[in-house]
């Protein structure tokens, strides 16, 4: 089992399913235990007390004696952290919805670690207008002479150089672009999408609004997380790229609203 393990953790995409499977159990559940994973995962506990660890650091669990239960949900974590939270599936998601924007192509690009990986997918594209609220992702493209990048102009939130608030929302209202690249921190199994900041939201909800396509861009680890505000439905969405749905009432909000849902995880 140790050698199998040990192949087991060099495969990124193996891990991450399996990640997303404790995750899911433990969303069901409330609680897991490390022998029960162990057993249902066939995996060493030593794999698992590792999983649980990763997730823990992450935030997305909380580690107790044997085993670990599910977090709140109404307080985000560090937004440093959350780069290291499935930065490979990010990776893998961000060039695929970058390939789904044309060159010569406008779009609006909110706060958030996975549209961040989009953007650092676009550096073979020519001729974009980016007009961001993401001060990260404005650092990233203004290597590129050929984008035009336009910045948000508001307050600034120093934890994670997004620029909110009124001012912001004014200035989107400004545009009518071709394209929006959403992300979100958490996703319910109906459809809903979800975030922390009521502030942040607003401003999601205005690019949204002033957008002719919306691409949403979430990993799997989204799935069933909860936080407290709603940004939208799937209705207001045309592309999901994720790395991979497992959950079928989501699958399913995908198809009744006409959402073209993207996989980037290859299944076995």
């Amino acid at each position: 089992m140790s050698a199998h393990t040990s192949i087991e953790d060099g495969q990124g995409d193996i891990v991450t399913r399996r990640r997303t499977r404790i995750l899911e159990i433990a969303r069901g559940a409330g609680r897991v235990e490390v022998d029960d994973l162990a057993t249902r995962l066939d995996v060493t506990p030593q794999t698992i007390r590792k999983d649980l660890n990763v997730l823990a650091g992450q935030a997305l669990l909380s580690r107790v004696h044997g085993g670990a239960v599910v977090t709140s949900g109404v307080i985000n974590l560090e937004y440093e952290a959350r780069r290291s939270v499935a930065s490979d599936a990010k990776a893998r998601i961000g060039a695929a919805a970058a390939a789904l924007v044309p060159d010569g192509a406008s779009l609006f690009v909110n706060i958030g670690t996975t549209t961040e990986a989009v953007a650092a997918s676009f550096g073979n594209h020519r001729n974009l207008m980016v007009i961001s609220n993401n001060l990260n992702v404005i650092d990233t493209l203004s290597v590129h002479p050929s984008m035009e990048l336009v910045c948000v102009g508001g307050k600034v939130r120093t934890a994670d150089r997004a620029v909110v608030g009124a001012l912001a929302m004014r200035f989107i209202e400004s545009f009518r672009v071709d394209y929006a690249l959403i992300g979100i921190s958490a996703l319910d199994p109906d459809g809903n999408l979800l975030d922390f900041a009521i502030d942040e939201v607003e401003v999601s909800q205005t690019i949204i609004r002033n957008a002719r396509k919306v691409i949403l861009v979430a990993d799997s680890s989204k799935v069933g997380r909860s936080a407290p505000v709603r940004v939208c439905g799937m209705e207001a969405i045309d592309y999901f790229v994720c790395d991979t749905l497992a959950d079928p009432d989501l699958r399913q909000a995908c198809a009744d609203n006409g959402v073209t849902l993207i996989e980037t995880l290859t299944h076995p």
